[in-house]
């Protein structure tokens, strides 16, 4: 099923509005991609949006950019440690912005829109030592 963008088809009163017009294909809009760590390849899939331009959507994920001090280096996702989006997201191993993985080089904070850059990049996490 399509999910559409355009004006909801009630008033704040919740009386009914009626359209003078037809559902366009510009106010389409699109299921979540919900990005999740994968095992053997990364998998892609390319969507065209308004204009004819393109938008990759991850579907699943293997590497991430991790960057540390200006350097960036590409590193396996091991998997999902905290995901503020929704906690669920945690056990299915769903990365958006805002989530925390762990890397082979450490925890780190995805700065990236996985579902809509088709990459993921990501900050390392300095974490402090309670000795």
């Amino acid at each position: 099923m399509t999910v559409w963008q355009g004006r909801s088809l009630r008033k704040p009163s919740g009386g009914r509005i009626i359209l003078a017009r037809k559902k366009r294909k510009r106010e389409l809009g699109r299921e979540p991609a919900l990005t999740r760590v994968g095992e053997g390849r990364e998998k892609k899939k390319i969507i065209r949006t308004h204009g004819g331009n393109e938008k990759v959507r991850l579907i699943e994920a293997v590497y991430a950019n991790v960057f540390e001090n200006g350097k960036g280096r590409k590193v396996r996702i091991i998997g999902v440690v905290e995901n503020p989006a929704n906690r669920q997201y945690v056990r299915r191993d769903v990365i958006t912005r805002g989530a925390v993985i762990e890397t082979e080089a450490g925890r780190a904070l995805v700065t990236s829109r996985p579902g809509q850059d088709g990459v993921v990049n990501a900050v390392l996490i300095k974490e402090e030592k309670n000795a």
